[in-house]
Parts: C-alpha cells; sequence; structure tokens
C-alpha cells in the first residue's frame, strides 16, 4: 500500500479501469467468500455433449469443443474438486448459459481472478453483502469481520484489533500504576 491516500478521481479512474478489463472478459464471475461462479454464453442448439469443462484442484478449462477454451488457466487457489459443479440452462433470446461453481479450499480468502493470467480486481474494496456473512458459523463470521476491520484499519494507518486490545491493556495497567514510568515502554 502506499502512504498517501489516493483521492476519489483516481479511485474512480482505477474502478472504471478494472471494470472496462472485467467487461472484456468473454465470461462473467462473481464471488462470495466460500465460492466462484462463472457463466458465459454458448448458442442454444449445444448439448453437454458439445462442451468441454475441465475443474480440477488449481485449474479450469471450458468451453466449446473443437474450440478455442472460453476460459483456460491456473486458478489462483485451490477449490475442492467434488464440490465444483457445472451446468447448462437456457438463456433468454433462444441461447444456453454454462454457469461454473467453484469451491473454495480457503474459505477466508477472496480472489483478485479466476485464471491468473486474467486481469485482477481490487480485492480491499469488496464489502461482503451481510446475507452471505449471517451464512457463516459465528466463529467463522467473528474471524472474517474481524479480518475486514484489520484490513480497514491498516488501510487507514490505524492500529488493528490486536494492536488496539494490547494499547488497552497497557493504558489500564498505566492507570493502575502510576508510580511507574512507561514513557520508553515498546508493545510488541
Amino acid at each position: 500500500m502506499s502512504d498517501k491516500e489516493s483521492n476519489p478521481a483516481e479511485e474512480a479512474a482505477a474502478r472504471a479501469k478494472e471494470q472496462a478489463e472485467q467487461d472484456a472478459l468473454p465470461y462473467k464471475w462473481s464471488q462470495t467468500i466460500g465460492d466462484i461462479d462463472v457463466s458465459f454464453g454458448v448458442p442454444g442448439n449445444l448439448k453437454g455433449r458439445d462442451l468441454v469443462v475441465e475443474i480440477k484442484k488449481t485449474s479450469l478449462t471450458a468451453g466449446i469443443k473443437g474450440q478455442p477454451p472460453v476460459i483456460k488457466g491456473t486458478l489462483p487457489h485451490a477449490v475442492h474438486v467434488d464440490d465444483s459443479t457445472w451446468t447448462l440452462v437456457p438463456a433468454p433470446g433462444g441461447t444456453k448459459t454454462i454457469e461454473i461453481h467453484l469451491d473454495k479450499v480457503n474459505k477466508l480468502e477472496w480472489w483478485q481472478h479466476v485464471v491468473t493470467d486474467a486481469p485482477k480486481i481490487d480485492v480491499s474494496k469488496i464489502v461482503p453483502e451481510n446475507s452471505k456473512l449471517s451464512d457463516l458459523d459465528g466463529e467463522t463470521r467473528g474471524m472474517v469481520e474481524k479480518m475486514m476491520f484489520d484490513q480497514r484499519q491498516k488501510e487507514m494507518g490505524k492500529p488493528t484489533s490486536d494492536e488496539q486490545k494490547k494499547a488497552d491493556i497497557l493504558k489500564k495497567f498505566q492507570e493502575q500504576h502510576p508510580e511507574m514510568d512507561f514513557s520508553n515502554a515498546k508493545i510488541s
């Protein structure tokens, strides 16, 4: 992270560039903290046997048989192959959509892209939908909320929750022991 704050115009330009890069991809993708969804359209007359979809632990290939794949590459993080699926669904206008669902191994990590050679998104700007956060069990949700809080604090140059807790304990101790000199104390 740079020390200087980016101004709103730079921020907007970065978002617009990122959006243009994502819009230019031959597929659409979205994610929750636990999974990735990828989709792209194909002609309506195609059946499952006309397609190639290979989901491996760290790679993905998908497209129409005999044509260059629509998406092919190394995944930035591992997926559970057995819990990842793909379906061919009818879409408006007589077309069909391939929907690929990837189940993340690490449920506490945002992906910057689906495959490593695709343009990245800025994951620090992701704000999970509260409904998705509420789907998590209490302990996982607490960890995710703490990670998000600490990430925001770091970006603003403020102490993380752990650093704040240590500072609060030291302050309380100092108040209880005014006779001790803490001027040179270092917290680690």
